[in-house]
């Protein structure tokens, strides 16, 4: 009897959350549903460019969504190579660069050198020599970098984030762009807070 009274106090519990939750964060409001089905993977892809302030600035919000989604969500950064701060045969450069790290997974170390290199010591990055070096001085060998970089692994991974560029360029119209589950796409107001920004992706994570 005991054990039946706390499992309905648990759920009375639970449901004015969830109400809560889904009163707080409205369609056409706080995010858009861009298709009708979602992917059977949950996941959340964040399209991004290095040379992008905004996308730097974001980067502690983006380590605390990882943190905070659930072990059945992937999470997937998707660097672009449309924007105007370089051209496309460099950002596709780095591209490359983040797929090396990403297969010798020190994608969060390497990819903040790049951020860094650009945002904090103000270097221009105009060549994959730049990324060679800036990974050379985070510890990936010369030798080691140009060998992976036109391997088989890091063509696919380069492949594979191009196909999702192609595949939602019509829903990316600035950066960071975030979208869940392959459905949402949430929109960031004025009056949200971080912590609102990353329950948000968060709470997206787990519809459908």
């Amino acid at each position: 009897m005991m054990k039946k009274l706390f499992s309905i106090l648990a759920v009375a519990l639970f449901l004015p959350l969830q109400a809560c939750a889904v009163e707080q964060w409205q369609e056409g409001t706080h995010y858009e549903v861009i298709n009708d089905q979602a992917t059977e993977e949950k996941q959340v892809l964040e399209f991004f460019s290095f040379w992008c302030p905004h996308c730097y600035n974001f980067e502690p919000l983006v380590e605390q969504v990882k943190s905070q989604l659930g072990e059945d969500v992937k999470f997937n950064k998707v660097h672009v190579n449309f924007m105007g701060f370089a051209d496309k045969e460099t950002q596709d450069a780095a591209t490359r660069a983040m797929m090396v790290g990403r297969a010798l997974k020190k994608s969060d170390k390497l990819n903040k050198a790049v951020f860094e290199y650009i945002h904090k010591q103000r270097s221009p990055l105009t060549s994959m020599d730049d990324l060679k070096n800036i990974f050379a001085i985070n510890g990936v060998e010369k030798a080691e970098f140009d060998k992976m970089v036109k391997s088989f692994g890091v063509n696919s991974l380069f492949s594979k984030n191009n196909k999702l560029i192609a595949q939602y360029r019509q829903h990316v119209r600035s950066v960071p762009t975030f979208i869940v589950n392959g459905k949402f796409r949430p929109t960031f107001t004025r009056d949200m807070t971080p912590d609102d920004m990353i329950d948000l992706i968060v709470w997206l994570s787990q519809q459908k």
